[in-house]
């Protein structure tokens, strides 16, 4: 499967998706899907959630950088829930990320479930 064929898969599977993206922590994408639910849901980042990837991966990379201050291993998952969004970031490599956005009523745990389980199939298109 594709990287976005298993995007789309999470986005439209977690309930409350509104996109995710695949990005380097350059700012790159390299694979983006927005959802396919319905139309009157809100989406703050206007169906392109780059921006968010964009604008948190420096602080991502700020973050990586302290846990090897402190030696306790490498940056897994970041969620940051804002008012009218919550973003996930998940770790693939170490200058890789998925990133999701998640309407505020969205269900948080399904969506993590479904990053986590997808992840060996994105390291394997990798």
């Amino acid at each position: 499967m594709s990287f976005e064929g298993t995007l789309q898969e999470i986005v439209d599977g977690c309930g409350g998706g509104l996109g995710a993206a695949l990005m380097g922590l350059d700012g790159i994408a390299i694979a983006q899907v927005v959802s396919h639910g319905p139309l009157d849901r809100s989406d703050p980042l206007g169906g392109d959630v780059t921006h968010a990837g964009i604008e948190f991966g420096r602080i991502l990379a700020d973050m990586g950088k302290a846990a090897d201050a402190l030696g306790v291993g490498s940056l897994r998952e970041t969620v940051v829930r804002l008012d009218q969004i919550t973003l996930i970031f998940q770790s693939i490599e170490s200058d890789l990320f998925l990133v999701l956005a998640l309407a505020p009523d969205g269900n948080l745990g399904k969506a993590r479930y479904l990053i986590r389980r997808s992840l060996v199939a994105i390291r394997a298109e990798l």
